[in-house]
């Protein structure tokens, strides 16, 4: 996974640039993001993982697929992928685009998740308090586990938060067993 990770971070930092200096990250934010969902299907990797193809007849593929989706500089960075034989790290160059993206506009996504689903007051309650915390704008997505007993556990990129009542038991039964 880190091998991935380091072969496509040029990739995605050359395209994060040109959208910055073109001013359409949005635009790119959602090429990467439709083209990977394509690239992950099953059908198309065993196409475009087809020797028997070139470079050129991939990237056609992939462009003839994405049709509606690409401008000239996506269909572009397609064939560069495909000259490269890097088709297949679109996925991770489009995660990798997200993150520097939600950076540069100082927002953060953070999965909550409850016993009980929680109201929009409290939503938006937890929303500015890790908006404050965290010095960021934060979107919030929240599901259910009623397996946490009660609380909240709050998970982002590099930050994990276990306020459920589940892990504080088990560190009240640790300190016991002690």
């Amino acid at each position: 996974m880190a091998e991935l990770n380091t072969v496509a971070r040029p990739y995605t930092k050359a395209a994060f640039e040109y959208a910055v200096a073109a001013g359409s990250l949005d635009q790119w934010a959602n090429m990467l993001s439709v083209s990977a969902t394509v690239v992950a299907d099953t059908r198309v990797a065993r196409v475009l993982g087809n020797p028997a193809l070139t470079s050129e007849q991939k990237a056609a593929t992939l462009v003839a697929l994405l049709e509606d989706e690409l401008d000239q500089s996506g269909k572009n960075f397609v064939s560069l992928l495909a000259e490269n034989s890097r088709l297949a790290l679109l996925p991770e160059i489009a995660e990798q685009f997200r993150k520097l993206k939600a950076a540069q506009e100082a927002s953060i996504e953070v999965a909550l998740t409850t016993a009980f689903e929680l109201a929009d007051e409290q939503q938006q309650k937890l929303a500015k308090a890790l908006s404050t915390k965290l010095g960021r704008e934060v979107s919030i997505t929240t599901q259910v586990d009623k397996s946490i007993l009660g609380g909240v556990i709050v998970r982002t990129d590099d930050l994990v938060i276990d306020g459920s009542v589940r892990a504080r038991l088990a560190k009240l039964a640790e300190a016991m067993n002690s």
